[in-house]
């Protein structure tokens, strides 16, 4: 996946599948900070949104934010500048504003959750904004005008989210939302079968001689020690390689009991040519 679309391979040929997060465009009016630029670029870039648009930036250093940003080349690339947010925003069918304060006036208010399903939704028209002010006043009234949601995001009575902490949450649940984007991880290099019925008989009767060699039992109930056993276990579920190795935990328990044994009664290291058990 990148900048959106799904590479997919077969044969010798890419196919690009278009993701709704290629219409979000992530504006940051009046960034102060080139760190916090380059933050938000690396979690666009993980969170699969592309287009960035700055509004009145600070100075930055495209080489400086590729270095908080690892592998964006592409995106700061594609960075987009504006002297104003009318002008950031004027191509955006739904302009969604982040603002933590309360404001005089009565605003649509949405979560990152609810406001990710709206964009979407409206990104079938075309591109939408999310808006995110600077990081010491956030967004001022003239710039909440020119959206037509205002999202906040919920949090204790401390409500101290950096610029490129808020930016993460809500590319987070676009990305989420968009249900199109997410990389597959790779399945465990070697499946493994599921054991047979007889391979977990074995396990129960290693691991029965193993607790009833260490006194176990004295004072328990074997059946019912096994029975919880045999639930515990059933539970887990483990493959056939780890409950070989279950097998072989309880076995080695038993080599070792017998091996403290025979050295109490003197049998032990094994005289030269026996084998060690």
């Amino acid at each position: 996946m990148a900048d959106g679309y799904d590479l997919r391979h077969s044969a010798d040929t890419f196919v690009s599948v278009p993701s709704r997060l290629d219409q979000v465009v992530i504006v940051l009016h009046r960034p102060q900070d080139p760190i916090n630029i380059g933050a938000t670029v690396r979690a666009m870039k993980n969170m699969g949104v592309g287009r960035l648009r700055l509004v009145q930036p600070c100075p930055y250093d495209p080489w400086r934010i590729e270095g908080v940003a690892h592998g964006t080349r592409d995106l700061v690339a594609r960075i987009e500048q504006f002297d104003s947010l009318e002008a950031a925003v004027a191509d955006c069918v739904l302009v969604a504003a982040y603002a933590g304060k309360r404001r005089a006036a009565k605003w649509p208010r949405s979560t990152p959750r609810e406001s990710a399903v709206q964009l979407l939704d409206a990104a079938e028209g075309g591109p939408v904004a999310v808006v995110f002010g600077q990081e010491d006043h956030g967004l001022d009234n003239t710039a909440l005008d020119r959206a037509q949601l205002v999202v906040t995001i919920p949090t204790t009575d401390h409500s101290s989210l950096n610029l490129a902490q808020a930016a993460l949450v809500a590319l987070y649940e676009l990305h989420m939302a968009a249900a199109d984007a997410t990389r597959m991880l790779a399945p465990a290099k070697k499946e493994v079968p599921p054991a047979p019925q007889a391979a977990w008989e074995q396990f129960f009767s290693v691991a029965e001689q193993a607790l009833r060699a260490m006194n176990f039992f004295e004072t328990r109930n074997d059946e019912l020690v096994m029975r919880s056993v045999r639930s515990l276990a059933a539970r887990a579920m483990p493959d056939a390689r780890e409950l070989k190795m279950l097998e072989a935990m309880s076995f080695e328990v038993l080599r070792t009991i017998d091996r403290v044994r025979r050295q109490a009664s003197g049998d032990w290291p094994p005289k030269p040519g026996e084998r060690a058990t």
